[in-house]
């Protein structure tokens, strides 16, 4: 009889010739020596498609204006810290590594532009950020690129400059681009030095880790926000014999975790389709960006007061009628129907966020577009929010991109794909600092990102607060959604509609 030990040994021993071979095939018959790639990065670097590309873009608004000289500098001795944003990739039949680009050059990332002389110059840059949005990094460089236009009047009348940024997302998630964020701007803090070099996960650490313990340290760790019980409950999953030793709660708090477990594999996996709208079907490959002005976030936290919900809810609730009342626009009937979005949760404790690299899951949310009422659909986007909390679907998605690292490319196309199916958009709703921030001597006015869409999924949605304020924006696939201003156009009208009914409803008890 085969014992535990003895099939963890054999394992082991397995995955450590993968990891001499792998090791052979990079370093020896490649001559290349760096940093493995995580098998989650490798899964997002090869998820580009002709429809999507796996790149964060946003847009900075400052003012004054700022210039390209100042501009580098401040690139030079903040981003470029971090050694990740001068590497290259080199793939292999194996997976990818980060090789130090030894012809890295700044000019190739800050890159200075002109708009087309507009009048309307906000128009001018929607249509650069979405031509950008479907231009590939060149792969024989790092994967980034600041292009900067000095020269920017905002639809305020007033004169700045904008920058817009490229990223793909197999070097960081949008937590720990916040974090590099806050290193660029004035009195920002440099990132972390590293008191020693921490060695790559290898295919018998990754083996180990992922099939023969199911759920990582790190894992457990970010969880820990889920309830002290839970993150207990997955370490003994790990360690079976130490979950006996703690008796009859321990194993009252493992049947709990291993029952919402299985709930959610059997949720993701018997998903069903998403309704059929506009908004969904065969993407084209050219995109459509839009986003609104500010709206004071002190109205969204009232009105998320009186009606008891969070700011959350009431933005995801306006989301959900601005989607509602575009397709109605268009003669579509959207009684009863929900379209469902994919909203990335973060799985990286807060203080690892300087860390690079993807530590995010995705959990799927049904917004109610077709609930007419403005208040009865905050409370069914709040019913559902709650419904979501305890769930491990973020870290099964996440365990899903792991392994996905591993596969080749039609494999983890079909494997993804499932993503695609089942979702209209993918969206963020990310909290940015409450005052505006310093760059270069600049005050930054307004800041949008969107993070990319996946297979065939042609929305994107962004809500980002920052200064004060809340932004709303949208990045689309022309073909699916040609014109998204008339979607941004129904965001300020819909949360002046939920605004103006709770202001009716009656004070008191």
């Amino acid at each position: 009889m085969v014992t535990r030990v003895t099939a963890q040994a054999a394992g082991r021993k397995v995955a450590k010739n993968v990891q001499k071979n792998v090791k052979r095939a990079v370093s020896g018959t490649l001559g290349i020596s760096g940093e493995r790639m995580s098998k989650v990065d490798t899964a997002w670097l090869r998820m580009d498609s002709d429809a999507n590309l796996m790149m964060i873009v946003g847009v900075w608004q400052l003012a004054p204006g700022v210039k390209h000289a100042a501009v580098c500098e401040r690139i030079e001795n903040s981003l470029l810290k971090y050694d990740r944003f001068k590497q290259r990739v080199m793939e292999d039949a194996a997976g990818a590594t980060w090789v130090m680009d030894r012809n890295f050059d700044l000019a190739n990332h800050v890159v200075p532009e002109k708009l087309p002389k507009s009048a309307n110059q906000e128009q001018a840059l929607q249509d650069r950020v979405a031509e950008l949005a479907t231009l590939p990094l060149d792969p024989k460089r790092p994967l980034w690129q600041i292009h900067l236009i000095e020269d920017y009047t905002g639809p305020d009348g007033v004169k700045g400059s904008a920058m817009i940024v490229r990223i793909h997302h197999c070097i960081a998630d949008g937590i720990a681009l916040i974090s590099v964020t806050m290193s660029l701007v004035d009195g920002g803090a440099p990132p972390p030095e590293r008191r020693k070099k921490e060695p790559a996960a290898g295919a018998e650490d990754w083996i180990a880790d992922t099939l023969l313990k199911p759920f990582t340290d790190i894992t457990v760790k970010a969880l820990g926000a889920v309830g002290e019980g839970a993150a207990r409950s997955l370490g003994m999953l790990g360690d079976p014999k130490k979950g006996m030793e703690q008796g009859v709660s321990g194993s009252f708090d493992m049947a709990k975790v291993l029952f919402q477990l299985l709930s959610d594999s059997a949720a993701l996996a018997l998903m069903p389709d998403d309704s059929k709208t506009r908004l969904k079907g065969k993407p084209g490959g050219a995109k459509k960006v839009a986003w609104c002005q500010p709206i004071p976030l002190d109205e969204v936290k009232a009105v998320g007061k009186a009606l008891n919900c969070s700011i959350n809810d009431v933005l995801l609730s306006c989301v959900a009628g601005a989607l509602g009342e575009y397709l109605k626009t268009f003669g579509d009937d959207v009684a009863g129907q929900e379209i469902r979005a994919m909203v990335p949760v973060n799985l990286r404790p807060m203080d690892q966020a300087h860390k690079l690299g993807n530590r995010f899951g995705l959990v799927p949310l049904v917004l109610p577009i077709g609930v007419e009422n403005p208040i009865e659909r905050v409370y069914e986007v709040r019913r559902r929010m709650a419904a979501l909390k305890g769930s491990y679907q973020p870290l099964l998605a996440f365990s899903l991109l792991a392994v996905a690292g591993l596969l080749i490319k039609p494999a983890q196309d079909v494997m993804l794909n499932l993503f695609a199916k089942k979702t209209t958009a993918v969206m963020t709703n990310v909290p940015g600092p409450r005052e505006k921030l310093k760059f270069c001597g600049s005050t930054l006015e307004q800041s949008m990102f969107w993070v990319p869409q996946s297979g065939d999924v042609g929305l994107g949605v962004s809500i980002l607060s920052y200064g004060g304020g809340v932004q709303f924006g949208v990045i689309t696939d022309s073909t699916l959604c040609p014109e998204p201003q008339r979607i941004i156009d129904e965001f300020v009208p819909e949360f002046a509609k939920l605004s103006i009914v709770t202001l009716m409803l009656p004070w008191g008890e």
